[in-house]
Formats: structure tokens, C-alpha cells, sequence
């Protein structure tokens, strides 16, 4: 809604710089060229209706690339990132030889840039942002956007590795911990430098803690067991971790249960 009340002021501001007497004209170039001041001046809906005016009136023409270009530019100044990058491809595909289609290229793969949403949701279109940026540097290894695509594919994976945290996390806080322990384990897999590494080998070493105290008695000394491996693989690593004197307690009281379990049902534990 509040991109639709941008576009409508706007639309306002394209009509009092002679947005109507535009829209009314019959010369192409003169429609072209304040189409353009539009875009540059962001009063992006009036240029998009001029422009689409335009499409009809030079389909076949050599006016029509031009019209073509700006009218995926209109798009993106306006903000709907799934069309303009529809209009780029189309424009890259349709003119594969003109100087623009490098860049026309490159905005395409900026607007699934733009379309990668929050970490805590859906992240189909960060991977396929990843995917057109890297696709872009294959196809331009020259192109001077490349520093520009390896910064911004960086920021994506970032964004790929807090969404695969997070998820496992929210199984941990919410006492799925088969499942965060599944979780967490990919994630460091997946991640292996992750910024989070600690604090997941510490969510590991918990969620089997919790896990094992959730088991019925036959199942609990071996899930104790990988309790207290977890937190050797955890001290090991993190030796100083904040998380220690929590994880300290588990291991304690894992070392504990084992003994108990294995003096009190030594038959159930083989």
C-alpha cells in the first residue's frame, strides 16, 4: 500500500510537469525522450504509462528497443521488481548485441537481489538471486559489476546461513530436539565457517541433553552417551565458550545418569 501511495504521488507530480500533454502527443521521439526525464527525476509512474503508450505505437520499429529498455528501467524505479526483472531478461534476450544488454542483465539479477526477503522467511528467492548473480559473473567474467555480484552473492549466503540457524534454533526452543539435533548438525555442515558455529555446538550438546532426559528408560543411557560426546566435540573446540558452565552442568549430570543406569539396569543397557 505504500508503494502504491508513492506511485500515486507521483503519477501527481508526472501530470503537473505536463504528464497529460505527453500522453497526448503524437511525436514518438518527444514522448521517448520526457519518458526518460521521468525515470531520472523518479516520477516513475508517469514515465511507465508514457512508455507503455509507446510500446504499442513503435512495435517493429527501430524506436522500439529504446522504449523496451526504459520501460524495464520504469519498472524497477517503480519498484516492481518481479516486472522489471521479467523486462530486463526480455530485453537481454530480445537484443543480445546492444551495449546495454550487459547491464540489462546485471538489473535483472539486482531485482531477485532486491526480492530476497527477511531471514526468517521463505528464501527461494535469495537462492535464485545467488544463482542469476553467479550466472551474470560466468557469462561477463570482465564486466566491472563483478566485484558488485561477489559482494552481493556474500551478503545472500549470509542471509541463507542465519535462515538455516534460526530453523534449527526454533526446533531447539520449541523442545523438537531429535530434530534440532538433525538440524544443527546440517547447518555446520552447510556452514562450516558460520559465525553462529559456537552457539549451534552448544544447542547440540543440549538438545541430546533434553533428548535423552524426554527417553524412556531403555533408550536413555545411550542417549546420555552421545550427550556427553557432544560436549567433549563442544569443549574441544570452545574451550573458553560462554555457553561452558551450562554445558558443564549437562555433562555432569549426563556422567551421572550413565553411572546410575548402568548399576540399576545393566541387563537393559546391552
Amino acid at each position: 500500500m505504500a508503494a502504491l501511495g508513492t506511485a500515486v504521488v507521483l503519477w501527481a507530480a508526472a501530470g503537473c510537469n505536463g504528464y497529460n500533454e505527453v500522453l497526448k502527443s503524437t511525436d514518438s521521439e518527444y514522448k521517448l525522450e520526457r519518458a526518460i526525464g521521468f525515470i531520472d527525476s523518479s516520477q516513475c509512474y508517469g514515465a511507465l504509462m508514457v512508455l507503455e503508450d509507446l510500446m504499442n505505437l513503435t512495435r517493429g520499429t527501430s524506436q522500439g528497443r529504446e522504449v523496451q529498455y526504459h520501460h524495464a528501467r520504469a519498472q524497477n524505479c517503480l519498484g516492481d521488481y518481479y516486472l522489471a526483472r521479467y523486462y530486463f531478461k526480455q530485453f537481454a534476450r530480445t537484443y543480445p548485441d546492444d551495449p546495454r544488454s550487459e547491464l540489462a542483465q546485471f538489473e535483472a539479477a539486482m531485482c531477485s537481489y532486491r526480492l530476497s526477503p527477511n531471514p526468517n522467511l521463505d528464501q527461494s528467492e535469495t537462492r535464485t538471486a545467488i544463482e542469476e548473480l553467479q550466472l551474470f559473473m560466468d557469462r561477463y567474467p570482465g564486466s566491472p559489476m563483478r566485484d558488485s555480484c561477489q559482494t552481493l552473492i556474500g551478503n545472500l549466503r549470509n542471509k541463507l546461513e542465519r535462515k538455516s540457524f534460526e530453523t534449527a534454533r526454533l526446533y531447539h526452543h520449541t523442545e523438537q530436539y531429535k530434530s534440532a539435533t538433525i538440524a544443527l548438525h546440517q547447518a555446520l555442515k552447510d556452514y562450516p565457517d558460520s559465525p553462529y558455529r559456537e552457539e549451534m555446538q552448544w544447542l547440540i550438546v543440549d538438545s541430546h541433553y533434553q533428548y535423552a532426559q524426554q527417553s524412556t528408560e531403555r533408550r536413555k543411557l545411550e542417549r546420555y552417551n552421545e550427550a556427553i560426546e557432544a560436549f567433549l566435540t563442544f569443549v574441544a573446540r570452545y574451550p573458553e565458550s560462554r555457553f561452558m558452565a551450562r554445558a558443564q552442568r549437562i555433562y555432569d549430570a549426563s556422567v551421572a545418569e550413565v553411572a546410575r543406569l548402568t548399576e540399576t539396569t545393566p541387563s537393559e543397557s546391552l
